[in-house]
Protein backbone atom coordinates (compact mmCIF):
# COMPACT_ATOMS: atom_id res chain seq x y z
CA UNK A 1 0.00 0.00 0.00
CA UNK A 2 2.68 2.30 0.91
CA UNK A 3 4.35 1.80 -2.63
CA UNK A 4 1.78 2.12 -4.82
CA UNK A 5 0.47 5.56 -2.78
CA UNK A 6 4.45 6.62 -3.61
CA UNK A 7 3.45 5.40 -7.41
CA UNK A 8 0.61 7.78 -7.11
CA UNK A 9 2.54 10.77 -5.88
CA UNK A 10 4.99 9.90 -8.65
CA UNK A 11 1.98 10.81 -11.45
CA UNK A 12 1.60 13.77 -9.79
CA UNK A 13 4.56 15.22 -9.47
CA UNK A 14 5.39 14.82 -13.22
CA UNK A 15 2.46 17.21 -14.13
CA UNK A 16 5.21 20.01 -12.54
CA UNK A 17 7.09 19.32 -16.25
CA UNK A 18 4.38 17.44 -18.43
CA UNK A 19 5.71 16.44 -21.25
CA UNK A 20 4.98 12.86 -23.24
CA UNK A 21 8.21 11.23 -21.47
CA UNK A 22 7.19 12.27 -18.27
CA UNK A 23 3.19 11.66 -18.10
CA UNK A 24 3.35 8.33 -20.31
CA UNK A 25 6.06 6.17 -18.03
CA UNK A 26 4.23 7.78 -15.14
CA UNK A 27 0.67 6.81 -16.19
CA UNK A 28 2.41 3.18 -16.91
CA UNK A 29 3.12 2.48 -13.42
CA UNK A 30 -0.01 3.85 -12.05
CA UNK A 31 -1.51 0.54 -14.32
CA UNK A 32 1.20 -1.68 -12.90
CA UNK A 33 0.35 -0.88 -9.45
CA UNK A 34 -3.27 -0.59 -9.76
CA UNK A 35 -4.06 -4.03 -8.51
CA UNK A 36 -1.53 -4.80 -6.15
CA UNK A 37 -2.46 -1.35 -4.49
CA UNK A 38 -6.51 -2.43 -4.79
CA UNK A 39 -6.19 -5.71 -3.53
CA UNK A 40 -3.78 -5.17 -0.75
CA UNK A 41 -6.62 -2.59 0.54
CA UNK A 42 -9.21 -4.89 0.04
CA UNK A 43 -6.83 -7.96 2.30
CA UNK A 44 -5.91 -5.06 4.50
CA UNK A 45 -9.74 -3.71 5.68
CA UNK A 46 -10.80 -7.52 6.20
CA UNK A 47 -8.35 -8.58 7.92
CA UNK A 48 -8.86 -5.38 10.43
CA UNK A 49 -12.29 -6.62 10.59
CA UNK A 50 -11.42 -10.12 11.95
CA UNK A 51 -8.40 -8.31 14.22
CA UNK A 52 -11.33 -6.20 15.42
CA UNK A 53 -13.32 -8.83 16.44
CA UNK A 54 -11.09 -10.68 18.33
CA UNK A 55 -10.88 -7.22 20.02
CA UNK A 56 -13.92 -6.63 20.97
CA UNK A 57 -14.43 -10.45 22.33
CA UNK A 58 -11.00 -10.88 23.64
CA UNK A 59 -12.52 -13.00 27.11
CA UNK A 60 -13.93 -15.62 24.02
CA UNK A 61 -11.69 -18.53 24.91
CA UNK A 62 -10.74 -19.18 21.22
CA UNK A 63 -9.46 -15.57 21.28
CA UNK A 64 -7.53 -15.86 24.30
CA UNK A 65 -6.20 -19.62 22.50
CA UNK A 66 -4.99 -17.53 19.60
CA UNK A 67 -7.83 -20.50 17.56
CA UNK A 68 -9.37 -20.59 14.60
CA UNK A 69 -12.60 -18.08 15.15
CA UNK A 70 -16.07 -19.77 14.63
CA UNK A 71 -17.49 -19.78 10.92
CA UNK A 72 -19.02 -16.45 10.25
CA UNK A 73 -18.41 -14.51 13.39
CA UNK A 74 -16.53 -11.45 12.26
CA UNK A 75 -19.44 -10.93 9.44
CA UNK A 76 -20.98 -8.17 11.36
CA UNK A 77 -17.18 -6.95 11.47
CA UNK A 78 -16.37 -7.18 7.68
CA UNK A 79 -19.89 -5.08 6.63
CA UNK A 80 -18.97 -2.43 9.11
CA UNK A 81 -15.58 -1.88 7.92
CA UNK A 82 -15.97 -2.50 4.13
CA UNK A 83 -18.57 -0.06 4.62
CA UNK A 84 -17.17 2.73 6.31
CA UNK A 85 -14.14 2.37 3.92
CA UNK A 86 -15.93 2.82 0.32
CA UNK A 87 -17.96 5.56 1.64
CA UNK A 88 -14.29 7.30 2.53
CA UNK A 89 -13.39 6.31 -0.83
CA UNK A 90 -16.55 7.37 -2.71
CA UNK A 91 -16.09 10.72 -1.09
CA UNK A 92 -12.61 11.31 -3.09
CA UNK A 93 -14.94 11.70 -5.81
CA UNK A 94 -15.96 14.76 -4.20
CA UNK A 95 -12.89 16.24 -3.34
CA UNK A 96 -10.88 15.38 -6.81
CA UNK A 97 -13.92 17.74 -8.67
CA UNK A 98 -12.25 20.67 -6.31
CA UNK A 99 -9.57 21.89 -8.71
CA UNK A 100 -12.14 22.42 -11.59
CA UNK A 101 -14.80 23.75 -9.35
CA UNK A 102 -12.55 26.39 -7.68
CA UNK A 103 -10.21 27.14 -10.50
CA UNK A 104 -10.38 25.67 -13.48
CA UNK A 105 -13.66 26.54 -14.43
CA UNK A 106 -12.83 30.31 -14.81
CA UNK A 107 -10.77 29.51 -18.13
CA UNK A 108 -13.35 27.09 -19.70
CA UNK A 109 -15.45 28.79 -22.53
CA UNK A 110 -19.50 28.83 -22.11
CA UNK A 111 -21.61 26.13 -23.52
CA UNK A 112 -22.65 27.45 -26.17
CA UNK A 113 -18.87 27.51 -27.93
CA UNK A 114 -17.71 24.27 -26.43
CA UNK A 115 -20.92 22.29 -27.67
CA UNK A 116 -21.59 24.30 -30.46
CA UNK A 117 -21.02 21.37 -33.12
CA UNK A 118 -23.13 18.99 -31.04
CA UNK A 119 -26.26 17.49 -32.75
CA UNK A 120 -26.80 14.43 -30.78
CA UNK A 121 -26.56 13.23 -26.97
CA UNK A 122 -27.20 10.35 -24.88
CA UNK A 123 -28.96 7.59 -26.68
CA UNK A 124 -28.70 9.16 -29.78
CA UNK A 125 -24.56 9.50 -29.54
CA UNK A 126 -21.50 7.95 -30.90
CA UNK A 127 -18.39 7.91 -30.00
CA UNK A 128 -17.11 10.22 -26.91
CA UNK A 129 -18.72 13.54 -27.48
CA UNK A 130 -18.66 14.16 -31.45
CA UNK A 131 -19.14 17.61 -32.41
CA UNK A 132 -17.17 18.66 -29.00
CA UNK A 133 -15.66 21.88 -29.77
CA UNK A 134 -11.16 21.68 -29.72
CA UNK A 135 -10.98 24.53 -28.16
CA UNK A 136 -12.21 24.56 -24.32
CA UNK A 137 -10.24 27.17 -22.62
CA UNK A 138 -10.45 30.84 -23.25
CA UNK A 139 -6.60 31.39 -21.81
CA UNK A 140 -4.00 29.21 -20.17
CA UNK A 141 -4.27 29.16 -16.41
CA UNK A 142 -0.72 30.91 -14.98
CA UNK A 143 2.17 28.55 -14.27
CA UNK A 144 2.19 29.77 -10.80
CA UNK A 145 -1.18 29.05 -10.10
CA UNK A 146 -0.55 25.57 -11.49
CA UNK A 147 1.90 25.10 -9.47
CA UNK A 148 0.05 25.86 -6.31
CA UNK A 149 -2.80 23.10 -7.07
CA UNK A 150 0.12 20.69 -8.04
CA UNK A 151 1.67 20.94 -4.62
CA UNK A 152 -1.75 20.68 -3.29
CA UNK A 153 -2.52 17.19 -4.72
CA UNK A 154 0.99 16.61 -3.74
CA UNK A 155 0.52 17.47 -0.28
CA UNK A 156 -2.40 15.00 -0.30
CA UNK A 157 -0.32 12.61 -1.68
CA UNK A 158 2.62 12.27 0.75
CA UNK A 159 -0.15 12.54 3.83
CA UNK A 160 -1.14 9.10 2.38
CA UNK A 161 1.89 7.80 2.10
CA UNK A 162 2.30 8.87 5.43
CA UNK A 163 -0.71 7.81 7.14
CA UNK A 164 0.15 4.22 5.74
CA UNK A 165 3.36 4.30 7.22
CA UNK A 166 3.09 5.70 10.42
CA UNK A 167 -0.45 4.06 11.41
CA UNK A 168 -1.46 1.12 9.38
CA UNK A 169 -0.29 -1.85 11.75
CA UNK A 170 0.31 -5.10 10.90
CA UNK A 171 -2.57 -7.18 9.30
CA UNK A 172 -0.75 -10.87 10.79
CA UNK A 173 0.66 -12.23 13.81
CA UNK A 174 4.40 -13.48 13.02
CA UNK A 175 2.42 -17.05 13.19
CA UNK A 176 -0.19 -16.46 10.64
CA UNK A 177 1.97 -15.47 8.01
CA UNK A 178 2.86 -16.98 5.12
CA UNK A 179 6.57 -16.83 3.28
CA UNK A 180 5.42 -15.86 -0.13
CA UNK A 181 9.19 -16.11 -1.46
CA UNK A 182 9.39 -19.33 0.37
CA UNK A 183 6.87 -20.69 -1.94
CA UNK A 184 8.41 -20.12 -5.23
CA UNK A 185 7.33 -16.56 -7.26
CA UNK A 186 5.91 -19.19 -10.13
CA UNK A 187 3.31 -20.15 -7.43
CA UNK A 188 2.51 -16.81 -6.53
CA UNK A 189 1.47 -15.59 -9.35
CA UNK A 190 -0.64 -18.89 -10.69
CA UNK A 191 -2.40 -19.11 -7.13
CA UNK A 192 -4.97 -16.18 -7.86
CA UNK A 193 -6.29 -17.83 -11.17
CA UNK A 194 -5.78 -21.64 -9.57
CA UNK A 195 -8.73 -20.39 -7.11
CA UNK A 196 -10.63 -19.75 -10.17
CA UNK A 197 -11.63 -23.80 -9.76
CA UNK A 198 -13.62 -22.64 -7.23
CA UNK A 199 -17.71 -22.74 -8.76
CA UNK A 200 -18.22 -19.80 -5.92
CA UNK A 201 -15.13 -17.22 -7.48
CA UNK A 202 -16.87 -18.55 -11.11
CA UNK A 203 -20.06 -17.66 -10.81
CA UNK A 204 -18.90 -14.35 -9.03
CA UNK A 205 -16.37 -13.24 -11.73
CA UNK A 206 -19.29 -11.74 -13.96
CA UNK A 207 -19.65 -9.37 -11.56
CA UNK A 208 -16.08 -8.32 -11.54
CA UNK A 209 -16.68 -7.63 -14.99
CA UNK A 210 -19.51 -5.56 -14.69
CA UNK A 211 -17.98 -3.39 -11.96
CA UNK A 212 -14.92 -2.53 -14.10
CA UNK A 213 -17.27 -1.44 -16.89
CA UNK A 214 -19.75 0.41 -14.46
CA UNK A 215 -17.24 2.99 -12.95
CA UNK A 216 -15.71 3.29 -16.11
CA UNK A 217 -18.67 4.33 -18.17
CA UNK A 218 -20.24 6.73 -15.41
CA UNK A 219 -17.46 8.63 -16.01
CA UNK A 220 -17.09 8.87 -19.61
CA UNK A 221 -19.91 7.48 -20.93
CA UNK A 222 -23.06 9.52 -19.08
CA UNK A 223 -20.78 12.50 -17.87
CA UNK A 224 -19.70 13.54 -21.35
CA UNK A 225 -22.32 12.07 -23.55
CA UNK A 226 -24.57 12.83 -21.23
CA UNK A 227 -23.77 15.74 -18.43
CA UNK A 228 -21.36 17.35 -20.75
CA UNK A 229 -23.50 17.39 -23.86
CA UNK A 230 -26.88 18.85 -22.20
CA UNK A 231 -24.89 21.15 -19.91
CA UNK A 232 -21.42 22.01 -20.83
CA UNK A 233 -18.00 21.26 -19.57
CA UNK A 234 -18.62 23.30 -16.87
CA UNK A 235 -20.95 21.95 -14.88
CA UNK A 236 -18.93 18.06 -15.00
CA UNK A 237 -17.11 19.17 -11.92
CA UNK A 238 -20.71 18.97 -9.81
CA UNK A 239 -21.68 16.03 -11.77
CA UNK A 240 -19.27 13.42 -10.57
CA UNK A 241 -19.39 15.18 -6.82
CA UNK A 242 -22.81 14.65 -6.79
CA UNK A 243 -22.37 10.60 -8.07
CA UNK A 244 -19.41 10.54 -5.41
CA UNK A 245 -21.36 12.12 -2.99
CA UNK A 246 -24.82 9.39 -3.38
CA UNK A 247 -22.01 6.90 -3.46
CA UNK A 248 -20.71 7.82 -0.16
CA UNK A 249 -23.84 7.83 1.09
CA UNK A 250 -25.12 4.58 -0.28
CA UNK A 251 -22.03 2.89 0.90
CA UNK A 252 -24.02 3.71 4.38
CA UNK A 253 -26.55 1.80 3.03
CA UNK A 254 -24.97 -1.13 2.70
CA UNK A 255 -25.07 -1.35 6.79
CA UNK A 256 -28.03 -3.12 5.78
CA UNK A 257 -26.38 -6.53 5.24
CA UNK A 258 -26.31 -6.44 9.46
CA UNK A 259 -30.23 -6.91 9.28
CA UNK A 260 -30.43 -8.70 6.05
CA UNK A 261 -29.31 -11.31 3.80
CA UNK A 262 -25.45 -10.60 2.72
CA UNK A 263 -27.16 -10.88 -0.78
CA UNK A 264 -29.38 -8.25 -0.34
CA UNK A 265 -27.29 -5.16 -1.34
CA UNK A 266 -25.24 -6.80 -4.07
CA UNK A 267 -28.97 -7.26 -5.74
CA UNK A 268 -30.61 -3.89 -5.14
CA UNK A 269 -27.52 -2.21 -6.75
CA UNK A 270 -27.76 -4.56 -9.69
CA UNK A 271 -31.58 -3.96 -9.76
CA UNK A 272 -31.20 -0.09 -9.65
CA UNK A 273 -28.23 0.07 -12.12
CA UNK A 274 -30.86 -2.36 -14.80
CA UNK A 275 -33.92 0.46 -13.81
CA UNK A 276 -31.20 3.14 -15.11
CA UNK A 277 -29.73 1.36 -18.27
CA UNK A 278 -33.12 0.90 -19.22
CA UNK A 279 -33.95 4.51 -18.96
CA UNK A 280 -30.52 6.05 -20.50
CA UNK A 281 -31.02 3.64 -23.45
CA UNK A 282 -34.51 5.16 -23.96
CA UNK A 283 -33.70 9.13 -23.26
CA UNK A 284 -31.39 11.48 -25.38
CA UNK A 285 -30.91 15.07 -23.67
CA UNK A 286 -31.44 17.85 -25.87
CA UNK A 287 -27.71 19.46 -26.78
CA UNK A 288 -27.35 22.66 -24.48
CA UNK A 289 -30.10 22.37 -22.47
CA UNK A 290 -29.44 23.46 -19.08
CA UNK A 291 -32.99 23.24 -17.75
CA UNK A 292 -32.38 19.43 -17.58
CA UNK A 293 -29.59 19.97 -14.93
CA UNK A 294 -31.80 18.45 -11.46
CA UNK A 295 -32.74 15.33 -14.02
CA UNK A 296 -29.19 14.95 -14.99
CA UNK A 297 -27.98 15.16 -11.15
CA UNK A 298 -30.34 12.92 -10.03
CA UNK A 299 -29.39 10.05 -12.52
CA UNK A 300 -25.94 10.41 -11.65
CA UNK A 301 -26.89 10.32 -7.81
CA UNK A 302 -28.85 7.58 -8.16
CA UNK A 303 -25.98 5.81 -10.28
CA UNK A 304 -23.73 6.42 -7.64
CA UNK A 305 -26.40 4.37 -5.06
CA UNK A 306 -25.91 1.46 -7.36
CA UNK A 307 -22.29 1.69 -7.51
CA UNK A 308 -21.62 2.13 -3.71
CA UNK A 309 -24.01 -1.12 -3.20
CA UNK A 310 -22.19 -2.71 -5.87
CA UNK A 311 -18.54 -2.30 -4.92
CA UNK A 312 -19.41 -3.05 -0.96
CA UNK A 313 -21.71 -5.86 -1.83
CA UNK A 314 -18.60 -7.83 -3.74
CA UNK A 315 -16.44 -7.07 -0.70
CA UNK A 316 -18.78 -8.06 2.02
CA UNK A 317 -19.50 -11.26 -0.07
CA UNK A 318 -16.17 -11.95 -0.21
CA UNK A 319 -14.74 -11.30 2.40
CA UNK A 320 -17.43 -13.42 4.24
CA UNK A 321 -16.82 -16.80 1.61
CA UNK A 322 -13.13 -16.50 2.05
CA UNK A 323 -12.32 -16.41 5.93
CA UNK A 324 -9.00 -18.23 5.51
CA UNK A 325 -6.22 -15.10 5.30
CA UNK A 326 -3.75 -16.86 3.48
CA UNK A 327 -6.66 -17.13 0.57
CA UNK A 328 -7.47 -13.36 1.12
CA UNK A 329 -4.76 -12.21 -1.09
CA UNK A 330 -5.12 -14.39 -3.72
CA UNK A 331 -9.28 -13.60 -4.38
CA UNK A 332 -9.20 -9.98 -3.66
CA UNK A 333 -5.78 -9.73 -6.33
CA UNK A 334 -8.46 -11.83 -9.04
CA UNK A 335 -11.32 -9.48 -8.01
CA UNK A 336 -9.70 -6.08 -8.78
CA UNK A 337 -7.79 -7.92 -11.72
CA UNK A 338 -10.63 -8.92 -13.92
CA UNK A 339 -12.22 -5.46 -13.08
CA UNK A 340 -8.90 -3.61 -13.81
CA UNK A 341 -9.10 -5.95 -17.17
CA UNK A 342 -13.02 -4.88 -17.66
CA UNK A 343 -11.42 -0.74 -17.54
CA UNK A 344 -9.31 -1.50 -20.02
CA UNK A 345 -12.16 -2.77 -22.11
CA UNK A 346 -14.58 0.13 -22.03
CA UNK A 347 -11.31 2.26 -23.23
CA UNK A 348 -11.40 -0.26 -26.49
CA UNK A 349 -15.16 0.34 -27.01
CA UNK A 350 -15.41 4.61 -27.04
CA UNK A 351 -16.22 4.75 -30.33
CA UNK A 352 -19.30 2.14 -30.70
CA UNK A 353 -22.83 3.73 -30.73
CA UNK A 354 -24.60 4.50 -26.97
CA UNK A 355 -27.05 1.84 -27.88
CA UNK A 356 -24.32 -0.25 -28.45
CA UNK A 357 -22.45 0.16 -24.96
CA UNK A 358 -25.49 0.33 -22.89
CA UNK A 359 -26.49 -2.88 -25.04
CA UNK A 360 -23.43 -4.86 -23.35
CA UNK A 361 -23.65 -3.14 -20.11
CA UNK A 362 -27.18 -4.55 -19.62
CA UNK A 363 -26.09 -7.35 -20.87
CA UNK A 364 -23.41 -7.85 -18.51
CA UNK A 365 -25.19 -7.05 -15.06
CA UNK A 366 -27.65 -9.91 -16.46
CA UNK A 367 -25.71 -12.41 -16.58
CA UNK A 368 -23.78 -11.03 -13.38
CA UNK A 369 -27.06 -11.22 -11.13
CA UNK A 370 -28.03 -14.55 -12.65
CA UNK A 371 -24.70 -16.16 -11.87
CA UNK A 372 -24.23 -14.91 -8.50
CA UNK A 373 -28.29 -15.84 -7.40
CA UNK A 374 -27.10 -19.60 -8.52
CA UNK A 375 -23.93 -19.37 -6.46
CA UNK A 376 -25.62 -18.45 -3.68
CA UNK A 377 -28.35 -21.34 -4.07
CA UNK A 378 -25.44 -23.74 -4.65
CA UNK A 379 -23.84 -22.23 -1.47
CA UNK A 380 -27.18 -22.93 0.59
CA UNK A 381 -27.52 -26.02 -0.43
CA UNK A 382 -24.05 -26.64 0.79
CA UNK A 383 -22.50 -27.71 -2.66
CA UNK A 384 -18.94 -28.40 -2.09
CA UNK A 385 -16.50 -26.25 -3.53
CA UNK A 386 -12.61 -26.53 -4.71
CA UNK A 387 -9.60 -24.86 -3.32
CA UNK A 388 -6.60 -25.18 -4.60
CA UNK A 389 -3.63 -26.33 -2.09
CA UNK A 390 -0.94 -24.08 -1.10
CA UNK A 391 2.11 -25.59 -1.57
CA UNK A 392 4.89 -25.61 1.30
CA UNK A 393 7.61 -23.68 1.43
CA UNK A 394 10.45 -24.93 -0.47
CA UNK A 395 13.08 -24.20 2.11
CA UNK A 396 13.81 -23.57 5.73
CA UNK A 397 13.36 -19.98 7.14
CA UNK A 398 14.75 -18.96 10.54
CA UNK A 399 12.25 -17.03 12.94
CA UNK A 400 11.02 -17.14 16.48
CA UNK A 401 8.24 -19.68 17.74
CA UNK A 402 8.10 -21.82 20.93
CA UNK A 403 7.86 -25.04 21.47
CA UNK A 404 6.02 -26.19 24.54
CA UNK A 405 2.00 -26.07 24.51
CA UNK A 406 1.34 -24.10 26.98
CA UNK A 407 3.49 -21.11 26.05
CA UNK A 408 2.73 -22.02 22.00
CA UNK A 409 1.53 -18.50 20.16
CA UNK A 410 0.38 -20.75 17.35
CA UNK A 411 -2.98 -20.20 15.94
CA UNK A 412 -5.49 -22.51 16.00
CA UNK A 413 -5.34 -22.64 11.98
CA UNK A 414 -1.81 -23.59 12.81
CA UNK A 415 -2.54 -26.30 15.09
CA UNK A 416 -5.49 -27.99 13.18
CA UNK A 417 -5.00 -30.95 10.68
CA UNK A 418 -1.97 -32.47 11.36
CA UNK A 419 -0.15 -32.36 14.56
CA UNK A 420 3.30 -30.34 14.91
CA UNK A 421 6.10 -32.26 15.26
CA UNK A 422 7.53 -32.94 18.39
CA UNK A 423 10.63 -32.05 18.82
CA UNK A 424 12.78 -33.34 21.89
CA UNK A 425 14.78 -30.88 24.09
CA UNK A 426 18.33 -31.39 25.82
CA UNK A 427 17.11 -32.06 29.22
CA UNK A 428 20.99 -31.87 30.55
CA UNK A 429 20.90 -29.17 33.19
CA UNK A 430 17.37 -28.08 32.44
CA UNK A 431 17.55 -25.43 35.46
CA UNK A 432 20.88 -23.51 33.38
CA UNK A 433 19.12 -24.03 30.18
CA UNK A 434 15.23 -24.72 29.64
CA UNK A 435 15.11 -20.88 29.52
CA UNK A 436 17.44 -19.57 27.20
CA UNK A 437 17.25 -22.36 24.94
CA UNK A 438 13.12 -22.43 24.97
CA UNK A 439 12.50 -20.72 21.52
CA UNK A 440 14.68 -23.48 19.77
CA UNK A 441 13.01 -26.43 17.55
CA UNK A 442 11.75 -27.19 14.06
CA UNK A 443 8.13 -26.80 13.45
CA UNK A 444 6.67 -28.06 10.31
CA UNK A 445 3.27 -26.33 8.74
CA UNK A 446 0.23 -28.59 9.12
CA UNK A 447 -2.45 -28.79 6.33
CA UNK A 448 -6.46 -28.24 6.80
CA UNK A 449 -9.32 -30.00 5.20
CA UNK A 450 -8.59 -27.68 2.20
CA UNK A 451 -4.92 -29.08 1.79
CA UNK A 452 -4.05 -25.55 2.91
CA UNK A 453 -0.73 -25.07 4.71
CA UNK A 454 -0.63 -23.05 7.86
CA UNK A 455 2.10 -21.78 9.18
CA UNK A 456 5.05 -22.92 7.72
CA UNK A 457 8.06 -22.19 9.51
CA UNK A 458 11.35 -23.93 10.05
CA UNK A 459 13.85 -23.38 12.39
CA UNK A 460 16.89 -24.93 13.84
CA UNK A 461 17.22 -28.27 15.66
CA UNK A 462 18.25 -28.69 19.29
CA UNK A 463 20.75 -31.86 19.03
CA UNK A 464 18.68 -34.61 20.90
CA UNK A 465 20.32 -35.57 24.05
CA UNK A 466 17.29 -36.55 26.33
CA UNK A 467 18.53 -40.38 25.94
CA UNK A 468 21.55 -40.36 26.65
CA UNK A 469 22.97 -41.87 30.06
CA UNK A 470 24.92 -39.67 32.52
CA UNK A 471 28.09 -42.54 31.33
CA UNK A 472 27.45 -41.60 27.12
CA UNK A 473 27.33 -38.22 28.40
CA UNK A 474 30.78 -37.92 30.13
CA UNK A 475 32.17 -39.78 27.09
Amino acid sequence: MFLATGIYALFISSNYWERYYTLVPSAAAIGVAIVPFWASMGTYVTRMAHKYYEYAHYREEHVQEQRRAPRGASAAYIVVFQSLFYGCFHLSFVGAQMPMLFFLNDYLYKFNHTLDGVTHCGTLSKGTLAGLSTTVLQSLPRSASLIVVESVLMAAAFTAMLLVLLLCGPAHRPTEEIDLRSIGWGNIFQLPFKHMRDYRLRHLFPFFIYSGFEVLFVCTGFALNYGVCALGLERLASLVATYGAAAAAGSALALCALRLRRRVPLLAGALLHGALLVTLFCWAPEPRTPTQAPLLHALAALWGLGSALNKTGISIVLGELYEDKERQDFIFTIYHWWQALAIFGVYLWQELPMKAKLSVLLLALAVATGAYGWMERKVARRVAHRLPRIPRPRHRVRGYRYLRDDDSDATGSEAGGDSDRDVSCDNKDDSDHSGANEGDGDINGSRDKDGATRGNVGLRERPVAATRTPEERGS
